[in-house]
């Protein structure tokens, strides 16, 4: 069961839906993503795209992020998210997109200065979503991009973006991109 690492929700547990197909982020990648993100997230506004239980979203809330937009496309994922955010008494921080990602970046209003991007390891680098928030102008001018990604995986140059940095966490890496102008 996942769990908040820090800021006012700290040390709160989060519920998934039994029989669903969520890899939440191990607690030690998440506690140095929010370790390399403080000074960020205070008023940001963060996009988590491919949600599943909201760890990061809520996370990002905990540690004061004004706006969170966690989008899942698993219906009853989505509505765990909006239970757990009742029961944080964040919800009116925290918004849960219930659609797949494509179509919710069709449909979002940005911008946003944080979004977090972890779909199934097993899919494709997702070029296409983030071609997506460019064109939609969903991306703060600073904004940071951050995909977690199996280890063993190469990334590509991806148009548009330039790789800020890269940390790697035993089966987990996480690549920081930011827009270019």
């Amino acid at each position: 069961m996942p769990r908040i690492t820090g800021g006012s929700l700290g040390s709160r547990k989060l519920r998934s839906p039994k029989g669903t197909n969520v890899r939440p982020t191990p607690g030690r990648v998440k506690e140095s993503l929010f370790s390399i993100l403080m000074h960020r997230l205070e008023g940001a506004r963060v996009l988590d795209l491919f949600a599943g239980t909201g760890a990061i979203g809520f996370e990002a809330a905990s540690r004061g992020a004004s706006r969170v937009v966690a989008v899942e496309g698993q219906r009853e994922v989505a509505h765990a998210i909006e239970e757990a955010a009742k029961n944080l008494g964040v919800d009116n921080v925290v918004t849960v997109f219930p659609a797949p990602a494509e179509r919710a970046l069709y449909r979002l209003e940005g911008p946003f200065d944080i979004v977090y991007l972890d779909p199934p390891y097993a899919d494709p680098v997702p070029l296409q979503l983030l071609r997506l928030m460019r064109e939609r102008e969903l991306l703060a001018p600073d904004a940071l991009v951050v995909y977690e990604h199996a280890a063993k995986r190469i990334l590509p140059q991806i148009p548009g973006y330039r790789s800020v940095r890269e940390e790697v966490y035993g089966d987990v890496a996480l690549a920081f991109l930011s827009p270019e102008s």
